[in-house]
């Protein structure tokens, strides 16, 4: 179908919908009928209320009113036959001798009203004139009756009309409630809402060119049927968080100019069994009546892990809404053109039955950008910011090595909340330095350090910079700072000079010199060590039991794997595993990481002690200026290791 036929087709829909809009009522946006209910309501209570009057007016028709002097000379009169006491009301009839006293006025009830210290003395009265007497509770108004009998009813059908057209509204417009609990709660954009394109996804560039041929087709999928092409029922998107996964969903059904609809997996879950499985079918079935149009379901693990591992539970509903998305995804018409693209970050733990050919049959990795990914990144997200002459956005990409596109954008908008704090007029490089600063070495606290402190911690971060300074394979210095910033009292930043995916033994070895300079440049200064060195110490103890135990550089234990955990492949963490090797093996093993670790301290501190005026040169400008950069770094070490 072309794009005219799509726009022709929609029109009957647009123009159905600009009708019910015309229909809408005053009544607080409420459909027609349901003002028409408000008004056949209010229309009821006024006649009520017209009735209860007429009644009460006719009541008053024949009854007259009479004060207290003239009902007490009516009673000594022998006019009265009858009388009936209500608090202070007095009503009563007129005998037969009072009637043709007042013929005239044709009434035969009377009332009055007596006096509180008339009580006893009215009822001698009455009874010595033999009349009847009676009584009975104060009543209140025929208003007040009415209120306390028919305000409750009206309170209560008001209320329920109110929650009946508020469920109905709900579920017209797709929210949720108890009629609607079967729904799916998929967010649907509409292709003319979507405004995200393949331009605004950079550093992707293997990952689109994975999804543009899905793109085209569904553009022109008749061009591919008459092919005898089928289009990929799903693309599983995979990569570690913030590499733009959402994002390229959002971009493919932008491209295509087609409905998309967003959803979590954990939406489909509720406590009532048979209720994800029911949205999924709800979801399913809207985005085949707007055919083409693109299905994305986000964190896809929540709902997709492997059924009967005990991993995630044995939860039955999260199991009928795995069975009922494979059944949809192999339920799919001919002629219907629905693509399903999800997103994990833990692809290892899905079902295998998610991943066959038929369903999500193609996949596609999404890894963090590298340093051109970076810069084409910064440019996107600095579009609309006024930057300054100095700012570059080449140099950043080069210092923010590991950052996501997700870092990437919030470095970008952490730059501007600082200019804007700062009154600027525009973002420049120190707003860009300072934000890459607090994202990657924490926020400058401020902790007042005592001089013998400040004295410990620039001789710490020195040791650390000669080394790096000193051995060849090392990463290049950025900076120092003695300022305390997260956990850390002081700071010694190094930036790879290019993206490292490979690591050779001779860098790993320099790099575990180099995170023992802290800790010996407080024993060749100081002949002692303080606990600064915590993280060193933990950071190089796992670096080298990955040489030993899993890159197979060591002589003794020989090319072969002996670690007893292993790195999540996403998310960058170690999961323990069972150990399949001896004891005699692990004990190998540690000796060997002792031995590696006490190899590279030594070498380190022979250097340190050779370079003992280069390391008090630096330590003494580090505690004067607080914060050295790589140009001052360098001018120092050179003028002093010549």
């Amino acid at each position: 179908m072309s794009e005219t036929d799509r726009r022709t087709s929609s029109s009957p829909t647009d123009s159905r919908s600009e009708k019910r809009e015309e229909k809408r009522s005053p009544f607080q946006n409420e459909p027609t009928g349901a003002g028409n209910q408000w008004l056949l309501f209010l229309w009821l209570t006024l006649g009520i209320f017209l009735v209860f009057n007429y009644f009460d007016a006719a009541e008053q028709q024949s009854q007259v009113e009479l004060t207290y002097s003239e009902f007490l000379d009516a009673v000594d009169a022998g006019h009265i036959a009858e009388v009936t006491l209500h608090g202070q009301d007095v009503e009563g009839s007129f005998s037969e001798a009072g009637r043709e006293a007042r013929e005239a006025e044709e009434v035969e009830t009377f009332e009055t009203i007596r006096p509180d210290v008339e009580s006893t003395r009215l009822l001698e009265r009455l009874e010595t004139n033999g009349i009847e007497i009676a009584a009975r509770p104060v009543d209140p108004p025929w208003w007040q009756r009415m209120l306390m009998g028919v305000l409750p009813w009206v309170l209560f059908l008001g209320l329920l009309f109110w929650f009946w057209n508020r469920m109905q509204q709900r579920a017209m417009s797709g929210g949720g409630g108890i009629f609607s609990m079967g729904k799916s709660k998929a967010r649907q954009v509409r292709s003319e809402d979507s405004k995200v394109r393949l331009d605004d996804v950079a550093g992707s560039e293997n990952a689109k060119q994975d999804v543009i041929e899905v793109i085209d087709f569904l553009k022109h999928p008749q061009r591919f049927r008459a092919l005898g092409a089928k289009i990929p029922r799903g693309l599983l998107l995979m990569g570690p968080p913030g590499t733009g996964k959402t994002l390229m969903a959002k971009a493919v059904a932008g491209e295509a100019e087609v409905p998309f609809f967003n959803i979590s997996g954990s939406e489909f879950i509720e406590m009532f069994v048979g209720v994800g499985a029911s949205r999924v079918r709800d979801m399913f079935q809207k985005a085949k009546e707007q055919s083409p149009s693109v299905i994305f379901i986000d964190e896809l693990d929540s709902i997709g892990r492997s059924r009967g591992t005990g991993m995630g539970g044995g939860h039955d509903e999260r199991e009928q809404t795995l069975n009922q998305i494979l059944a949809e995804m192999d339920g799919f018409e001919e002629g219907e053109s629905v693509v399903v693209l999800a997103a994990t970050n833990r692809p290892d733990v899905l079902d295998s039955a998610l991943l066959r050919p038929g369903r999500f049959d193609r996949k596609i990795t999404l890894e963090n950008p590298h340093r051109d990914a970076r810069r084409e990144i910064m440019e996107v997200h600095t579009r609309k910011m006024p930057l300054s002459d100095d700012v570059d956005l080449e140099r950043l990409a080069e210092m923010t090595t590991g950052f996501s596109g997700a870092d990437l954008a919030n470095l970008a908008n952490e730059a501007a909340l600082l200019a804007g704090r700062r009154e600027q007029k525009e973002v420049d490089w120190k707003c860009f330095s300072d934000a890459r600063d607090r994202l990657l070495l924490g926020e400058a606290k401020d902790v007042g350090l005592s001089n013998e402190e400040r004295h410990l911690v620039a001789y710490h971060e020195s040791g650390h910079a000669l080394l790096a300074y000193l051995l060849p394979h090392a990463d290049p210095l950025e900076k120092m700072s003695v300022l305390p910033r997260g956990r850390s009292l002081g700071v010694t930043a190094q930036v790879p000079d290019e993206d490292r995916y490979n690591y050779q033994e001779s860098y790993l070895r320099d790099r575990l010199t180099v995170m023992f300079g802290g800790r010996l440049a407080e024993s060749v200064v100081f002949e002692e060590t303080s606990s600064g060195a915590e993280d060193d110490l933990q950071q190089a103890t796992q670096l080298a039991r990955r040489m030993v135990a899993r890159w197979g550089m060591n002589q003794r234990v020989g090319p072969m794997m002996c670690a007893q955990s292993q790195d999540h492949l996403f998310l960058g963490k170690e999961m323990a595993q069972q150990r399949e090797h001896s004891e005699e093996t692990a004990n190998l093993v540690d000796e060997e990481i002792r031995g590696l670790l006490q190899e590279v301290e030594e070498h380190g501190r022979e250097l340190l002690k050779q370079h003992r005026k280069a390391l008090d040169a630096l330590a003494s400008a580090l505690e004067k200026h607080e914060t050295l950069d790589a140009e001052k770094i360098h001018e120092i070490l050179h003028k002093n290791t010549a």
